[in-house]
């Protein structure tokens, strides 16, 4: 039996979605199963034992619809007797209705819905404190007989060569790994998905105040001037305590310098997903126009904890409000968002470390 298992979009995406595959490999032992992703997410889901084949979508297969085409006949190719279709968008649609597989499934779109064989839809109120997103997910299992309500959790698989790099690499810049040292999240990927600056050199002079630890900044090459502003916002003795030159030069490498933080902090996103992959506590600022029940994985009020602007001023917010009229919006909702309002909350997920 051969499985693929469709995931485009973001590294978050592909991570989170990686759980069907110990489902998988548990109900289908003996089955190939493959993953189609975005090549850029590869190394979040790089040496997991659960899956068998790696096929990558490329920029050039996304922007010609022949090269889609001649994509999809190689995959047709491959004789895989189930696709799980798990964002059905154009290309991926076009790709499972040419497969020639028997068994095809994905979430409930009216435009798509008649290439697959078993659609559903997406819950929008959580049962478990795994979040909406691995809930959701684990639904594609249930036509293959597989219990939905069995919760996996994301897992990313380091080499003991890579940990034992990433923890020279940090004692080499001077990092004392027997005092807490936490990796800030400092922008999110996009503006309106970025804590204000100001406010997120707040809640790091907090984090060095109540632990005196040490702090690693997050970000991506093109961001770096504003990260350099948020340390310039930062207070003195902060400054002192941040270590601005050490920075993964690649995802993997982020993630082997993340394994020896005690934990991260700051914006939601991809970082905050892979932190919790590798079982690092995690303190998210959820963006203020994200459902924060869609991506607050495994809260638990200690080791996972997470704030959200609805969490606090309600009424901001309206049940019939668009997410596009959010999105528009949140800079102004931004501002209603000031660090005072999780403080205590901060402070109390510190006192761990």
């Amino acid at each position: 039996m051969k499985i693929l298992v469709i995931q485009q979009q973001m590294i978050g995406d592909v991570l989170t979605s990686s759980i069907l595959f110990e489902a998988l490999r548990l109900k289908y032992p003996k089955a190939q199963l493959d993953y189609l992703i975005n090549e850029h997410t590869f190394p979040v889901v790089k040496n997991n034992p659960f899956i068998d084949n790696f096929i990558f979508f490329t920029k050039e297969i996304d922007s010609s619809k022949k090269t889609l085409y001649k994509f999809a006949k190689t995959i047709k190719r491959k004789k895989h007797d189930i696709i799980i279709d798990v964002y059905s968008k154009f290309s991926s649609s076009f790709i499972t209705l040419l497969s020639g597989a028997k068994t095809k499934i994905s979430k409930r779109k009216w435009y798509t819905s008649f290439i697959y064989s078993h659609t559903f839809k997406e819950a929008k109120i959580p049962k478990t404190n795994a979040g909406l997103a691995i809930e959701n997910r684990l639904q594609f299992l249930e036509p293959l007989g597989i219990n939905a309500s069995e919760i996996y959790k994301p897992k990313i698989f380091l080499t003991d060569s890579e940990i034992t790099k990433g923890k020279k690499l940090l004692e080499d810049k001077g990092i004392d790994l027997s005092k807490p040292l936490f990796m800030i999240a400092v922008l999110g990927s996009h503006a309106n998905k970025t804590y204000p600056l100001e406010n997120m050199a707040k809640v790091i002079d907090n984090v060095v105040n109540e632990t005196n630890g040490q702090v690693l900044f997050n970000y991506i090459p093109n961001q770096e001037t504003d990260a350099k502003n948020i340390f310039d916002l930062c207070n003195s003795t902060s400054k002192e305590h941040i270590f601005f030159d050490v920075f993964g030069n690649s995802l993997r490498e982020f993630l082997t310098l993340t394994y020896h933080c005690n934990a991260l902090i700051g914006n939601e996103g991809g970082a905050t997903n892979m932190a919790k992959a590798l079982d690092k506590p995690t303190f998210t600022i959820f963006s203020t126009w994200i459902n924060k029940d869609s991506w607050n994985m495994f809260d638990n009020e200690t080791t996972n904890i997470s704030v959200h602007l609805k969490d606090y001023k309600p009424n901001l917010y309206s049940e019939v409000t668009h997410l596009k009229e959010l999105k528009q919006d949140a800079k102004k909702l931004y501002s209603e968002f000031t660090q005072d309002l999780f403080e205590d909350q901060l402070k109390k997920f510190l006192k761990q470390f």
